[in-house]
């Protein structure tokens, strides 16, 4: 009985890292999508000064999106190894 509670909780360990993983990238590719919309506005809208402010706007959410993405990842994962 116990062979099959540590294979089921292994097993539901591996499915946390991998859902912790796509959230990763899930933040990742979000903060990428905001850093491409701000480059396109600086590149077709560079006259025009809202376009500038929202442009750097994204920029800043973009990074911002990769910073916690990163860091949360990070936190979650060292929590499942302990």
């Amino acid at each position: 009985m116990t062979n099959e509670s540590d294979t089921r909780d292994k097993l539901a360990l591996e499915r946390t890292h991998l859902a912790n993983e796509r959230t990763f990238l899930a933040y990742v590719r979000t903060g990428l999508s905001l850093l491409v919309a701000a480059a396109v506005l600086f590149q077709f809208f560079s006259s025009l000064h809202a376009y500038i402010a929202i442009a750097w706007s994204l920029a800043g959410f973009g990074i911002a999106f990769l910073i916690i993405g990163f860091v949360r990842f990070n936190t979650v994962r060292k929590r499942l190894n302990s």
